[in-house]
């Protein structure tokens, strides 16, 4: 990973994107649904994409709008449909885009109160409070976002009555669909106009903001925050939830200060990103640097990205990565909700750390493994049966304190509260938490590196299968498992795990560029995590040559 000279500093002019420009190649591009790169993708996290590179415009935001309301009607799902958007520049003419279609198919649309940004956890959980005690009439939702990717990316994801990211067969259905639509040049959508649509008698609003705000005292313990009157910090970096804090300060009388109330499309109060880009990524150091430096002043600080769906902790040693915070989350929510089921289960991704694993295994619980995509943790949130969910990219969700389902998918709200609620209770901050932690299970070193492969590399490396793995060993110690398939749902893993008692690595091929990514682990040392990535390396060459 080849760090920019702009890495952590103020984004200069030079790098922010031209919004008119971007919002103009919006409405006028003709995307080609004979070029793969022009036509709808759903990855893990829905359809993204540029206006400037004609995979995310109009013609993209109609095509998809209208798979869905075939979906709805094939399923028989009639309920309200809930709609959110965040602060990046495509997502509001694509809110308008997609209530253009809605509409003319006679959707009952469920807006936002006075067009306030809506993060994605507060569509889950709005989605998840209207279909409590039905069986039908269930409402699902929309979440117009491309998470904590650059500003001229948009995005555009589905969520089922479940509440949760759409599954895969969901997603190809709507993907097929969206794609014959496009090719047929549009001319099977309905659409009206705007104000039209607006104005329509299934147009209504919601105020999410009072909902789910309301609504998080059954998640988190406010008294023992507000009775520690910790100084709290959090940066929004610009996104969907920045009215939602000074609301949750305000409703339940929190000692917490707003670092920066601005939203602007092009994002120039960010510091760049480890690449040069501006990258609302609060996981990332780089482009934590105005919270990070400001860390003094807090107890505990924390910030989310554009649609507030994952999570970054800071203390006053910096800022805490994603997996480290995830092992103390665990730890201690399975020690601090006692009504949850004595069966609830702790869900992770194939490449979130071994450490919690062995957090797991001393709470006495079991460890449910699944394949990266929040998709996977979402039955399991609704019914229960999983406490917590959480993955490597800091995005997480848990159950509420009496055990039910509070959001299907990621939310970035909840643990940033859950630091502040760990503070107080325990008088030692995540950071804290964590060497204590490690001091008793052992100090992971863990890294992500990327290498080049093309196409076919890429194919054959999502194919591996164990027994193609000639070696026994890695790292000077013996292999003890080789995965292709999660042990927690059994499904592929689109790459290989390999995996010793003191380390692992897990390979996977870009969705995206010409590259596999390498993520490793060791319970050693630095040198041997290096080790581990050079074999790594090695091994799956050789695999994909």
């Amino acid at each position: 990973m080849k760090l920019s000279p702009l890495a952590g500093k103020p984004a200069p002019a030079s790098v922010l994107v031209d919004i008119p420009r971007l919002l103009t190649a919006y409405y006028t591009g003709q995307p080609d649904a004979s070029i793969a790169s022009q036509r709808v993708a759903f990855g893990t996290s829905g359809h993204r994409g540029s206006s400037l590179d004609l995979s995310f415009n109009e013609n993209h935001v109609l095509a998809i709008s209208q798979a869905i309301c075939l979906y709805r009607q094939a399923k028989g799902i009639d309920g309200p449909l809930f709609v959110g958007a965040d602060t990046h520049a495509l997502s509001t003419p694509a809110a308008a885009s997609a209530l253009q279609v809605l509409a003319a198919n006679g959707v009952e649309v469920m807006l936002s109160k006075d067009d306030e940004y809506t993060p994605t956890p507060a569509v889950s959980h709005a989605i998840i409070c209207y279909n409590r005690g039905r069986s039908s009439g269930l409402a699902d939702g929309i979440v117009i976002t491309p998470s904590h990717n650059p500003p001229q990316s948009g995005g555009f994801k589905y969520n089922p009555p479940n509440g949760g990211p759409a599954d895969s067969d969901v997603t190809k259905w709507i993907e097929a669909k969206a794609n014959e639509l496009l090719a047929g040049g549009l001319k099977d959508i309905k659409c009206m106009d705007h104000e039209q649509a607006l104005q329509a008698s299934t147009t209504h609003r919601h105020d999410y903001v009072a909902s789910y705000v309301a609504d998080l005292e059954n998640v988190i313990d406010f008294d023992v925050i507000r009775s520690a009157n910790l100084r709290l910090g959090v940066d929004p970096l610009g996104g969907a939830g920045v009215r939602y804090w000074s609301a949750i300060a305000e409703h339940y009388k929190l000692n917490l200060e707003v670092v920066n109330t601005e939203v602007d499309p092009t994002f120039r109060f960010m510091s760049v990103d480890w690449d040069g880009q501006i990258r609302m990524d609060p996981s990332s150091p780089y482009a934590m640097q105005g919270l990070i430096g400001l860390r003094e002043r807090f107890d505990v600080a924390f910030a989310c990205d554009p649609d507030h769906d994952r999570h970054g902790i800071v203390t006053k040693n910096g800022l805490l990565a994603p997996n480290n915070y995830l092992a103390v989350a665990i730890d201690y929510l399975f020690k601090h909700r006692p009504q949850w089921r004595q069966d609830a289960a702790v869900g992770k991704t194939v490449v979130s750390s071994g450490l919690i694993d062995r957090v797991t295994a001393r709470l006495g619980r079991r460890l449910y493994e699944v394949p990266v995509g929040f998709k996977f943790f979402a039955d399991g949130l609704f019914d229960g049966s999983l406490g917590f969910g959480g993955e490597e990219s800091a995005g997480a969700s848990f159950l509420r304190k009496d055990g039910s389902v509070w959001t299907t998918d990621k939310d970035g709200l909840i643990p940033a509260l859950l630091a502040a609620e760990i503070t107080a209770r325990t008088g030692r901050d995540p950071s804290q938490a964590y060497a204590e932690l490690t001091a008793e299970l052992g100090e992971p070193f863990a890294t992500r590196v990327e290498a080049k492969a093309n196409a076919q590399q890429k194919a054959l490396l999502s194919k591996l299968a164990p027994e193609q793995v000639k070696s026994t060993e890695l790292a000077g110690e013996p292999i003890e498992q080789i995965l292709s398939h999660a042990p927690g749902n059994n499904q592929a893993i689109g790459g290989l795990k390999v995996m010793t008692a003191n380390g692992w690595f897990a390979a996977r091929p870009s969705g995206t560029e010409d590259i596999y990514k390498i993520y490793a682990e060791s319970f050693v040392s630095e040198e041997h995590l290096q080790r581990l990535v050079a074999e790594a390396q090695a091994l799956v060459d050789a695999a994909i040559a």
